[in-house]
């Protein structure tokens, strides 16, 4: 059933992403409603309300099926057992079991294997023995994760050598990890694709990425990769997302090998960051995408218009509000844009926006983009 524009959709969070999300779906002419919790959120400000009660409270579940006739998230970190319940009385897209695979990494790579996707070496660990036992099979050089949650780099822990492990929490049993051998890259990508509630799928160019502390810096559109590894890519992507039976965004993200093998890397069922950069270089953003795909509409051209590259603004240290500088000459930079987040404090790796720029050529996207991202600095 199609939902369309002058209904409500509610977005669970109130990140960068669902402000994103509450921009596109706006200019479509629906409703905003943003369940954001108690903290002052970016999305907040795109919002017709903001429930601010904290995401999972039954109070706020019921408050947003009042109000909302479709809903979606931002992020995999909310409740699937919220999204669960919300989806019992109004369409709810992704569903709580794409949730709940992708919500867990030891969920999440078990799914990969059963579906045949190379992955890298990893074992699960929640204790001592455990502990031993990934270093005997997985081996060192190696990163931990924690098994649910972490974002942007958060519960990751990077063991080049024995003397590295008296860092590592404490494995008590309370607490469940990922120990995944390290892996020597030739580029990370990322596969972002949309399917509809009709089952359509419309994949985006694929974006090649750069990250720094486990924060995303750098994206370049088109990736630079062979076309047998854009079809092989995009194949793995779209088995997944059949698979999953997801409606929504799916981001793949990929580590392509000096030989061209692809392993995949993790999942996120919804908008990313790598795909920022689609609002002013694809024919339709990720974010309209996402709208489109959940309320049945048909989706939409995703051609590349031309080369691009994505910059993320983040903070260099903690200080109590954000004061931009450096607009004015980031912007003299030909094609090129700017978007802050509306974050009202500034922290030490926290993203508060990102510019993105497009020329005839990639080399000139990125350094355009990358010119524009040294004259902005927060004051």
């Amino acid at each position: 059933m199609i939902c369309t524009p002058g209904a409500t959709i509610g977005i669970l969070g109130g990140g960068q992403l669902g402000r994103m999300l509450g921009l596109a779906a706006r200019a479509m002419g629906y409703g905003i409603v943003v369940w954001a919790g108690p903290q002052d959120a970016p999305a907040s400000a795109v919002a017709d309300r903001v429930l601010k009660q904290p995401l999972g409270d039954l109070s706020g579940t019921i408050e947003l099926l009042a109000q909302c006739d479709r809903i979606t998230f931002e992020w995999e970190n909310v409740p699937a057992e919220t999204v669960e319940m919300l989806a019992e009385h109004r369409p709810c897209h992704p569903s709580a079991t794409v949730l709940r695979v992708t919500q867990d990494r030891l969920e999440e790579r078990s799914f990969l294997t059963q579906l045949g996707i190379p992955t890298a070496p990893a074992q699960g660990i929640a204790s001592a023995t455990d502990l031993e036992l990934a270093q005997q099979n997985v081996g060192i050089p190696a990163r931990i994760k924690t098994a649910r949650g972490g974002y942007d780099g958060g519960g990751q822990w990077k063991v080049r050598s024995e003397q590295d492990l008296a860092a590592l929490p404490t494995m008590d049993g309370s607490t469940t990890y990922r120990w995944e051998k390290e892996i020597a890259f030739e580029r990370e990508i990322s596969v972002i694709l949309a399917r509809s509630t009709t089952g359509e799928v419309r994949v985006f160019p694929i974006f090649e990425n750069e990250h720094r502390e486990g924060v995303l810096h750098l994206t370049r559109c088109p990736a630079r990769i062979t076309p047998e590894v854009e079809r092989r890519a995009v194949q793995i992507a779209r088995s997944i997302a059949e698979k999953l039976e997801i409606v929504g965004t799916l981001t793949v993200e990929c580590f392509v090998l000096a030989d061209g093998e692809i392993l995949v890397n993790e999942l996120a069922p919804r908008v990313h960051n790598s795909g920022h950069l689609t609002i002013e270089a694809c024919a339709t953003s990720q974010f309209e995408q996402h709208i489109r795909a959940i309320c049945g509409l048909p989706l939409g051209d995703t051609a590349l218009r031309s080369p691009a590259a994505m910059v993320n603004l983040l903070g260099d240290r903690t200080r109590p509000t954000v004061t931009l500088v450096g607009a004015a000459d980031a912007l003299a930079i030909p094609d090129a844009h700017l978007h802050l987040y509306g974050k009202k404090e500034v922290r030490a790796r926290r993203k508060l926006g990102h510019v993105t720029a497009l020329a005839s050529t990639l080399d000139e996207a990125v350094s355009r983009a990358t010119r524009a991202h040294a004259a902005l600095s927060f004051g």
